[in-house]
């Protein structure tokens, strides 16, 4: 098992990269507030001459994204370019070059929240209020923060049975909200492959999700580039498909099996190496925060 070394920020690590792939919860804020120290983090990144882009699995697009991190203390001007999970859905029903997207009819019924309707802009979709009217199902994710799986196992069922597809805009399968883990769109797709529908993801872990990341980013040398993230099914597996060098925050989805009590606490480095060999992962380094 060779050691992950852990180090107190990012600046050991930059000093030959030209652009970071920074995740957003877990590691820039907890879904409600930004966690401390990283608009101080995003500015030294910036005044060091990094191109960043911040990548998410969050199943709308990056314009409402923008807005509620300027409420939360970061503003637009702290990060160069922005791409979600659901700009990728987006782009994907528009254009339908991918044979799995060109194949989905027009008639969607949308599995989740009003705040994700976004995602619809511009598409040439027929809503419908029922999985009984539709050709398939965009799944963003649950209605409610205090939901589970099981709250929703009749509305799959009733896809199931009609075999619709089901585009999944959020591949995470949980996040940490202020303190607490909820679940994401991918623990609803993953229920539903166990029920033997078919499911389209668009996200990270995807590595065409980190192609369209590094053309924002604008850095062709793909060795030059470093993703930073807390999700190691995500961030850091993805990172890895994608042949990029991945750094894993400590302080976020994995806080709880580290043992850690606070942000920023620095973790037992055995612990990190054991976690991410469990996990089948490889970071090039471990982090307890954003900090540079």
């Amino acid at each position: 098992m060779t050691p992950i070394p852990l180090l107190p920020g990012l600046s050991g690590l930059c000093t030959d990269r030209d652009g970071l792939i920074l995740d957003l919860w877990g590691v820039l804020h907890d879904g409600n507030t930004a966690y401390p120290g990283v608009a101080e983090a995003l500015a030294r990144i910036q005044a060091a001459g990094l191109a960043t882009v911040l990548l998410t699995n969050a199943p709308r697009l990056s314009g409402p994204i923008i807005e509620t991190m300027a409420g939360m203390g970061l503003p637009r001007e702290l990060y160069g370019d922005i791409l979600s999970s659901g700009d990728a859905v987006h782009q994907a029903l528009r254009d339908r070059t991918d044979p799995a997207f060109a194949a989905l009819g027009r008639r969607c019924w949308h599995l989740g929240p009003a705040r994700d309707r976004s995602i619809f802009e511009g598409l040439d979709l027929t809503p419908v209020e029922t999985p009984d009217e539709a050709d398939f199902v965009l799944n963003t994710g649950p209605w409610s923060f205090d939901e589970t799986v099981a709250d929703y196992e009749e509305r799959l069922a009733r896809c199931r049975t009609r075999d619709l597809p089901m585009v999944c805009a959020n591949p995470d399968h949980e996040v940490i909200r202020e303190g607490r883990k909820v679940i994401c769109a991918g623990a609803l797709a993953a229920r539903y492959a166990e029920m033997g529908g078919t499911v389209i993801d668009r996200g990270k872990p995807d590595p065409a999700v980190y192609e369209l990341a590094l053309e924002r980013l604008g850095v062709s040398d793909r060795r030059r580039v470093l993703v930073v993230g807390d999700g190691l099914h995500t961030d850091i597996r993805g990172a890895a498909a994608a042949a990029i060098d991945a750094v894993f925050v400590t302080g976020g989805l994995y806080a709880e099996p580290l043992g850690l009590s606070r942000h920023g606490e620095m973790p037992d480095p055995d612990r990190v190496t054991a976690l991410c060999a469990a996990e089948g992962v490889a970071p090039i380094a471990a982090i307890p925060a954003l900090v540079w």
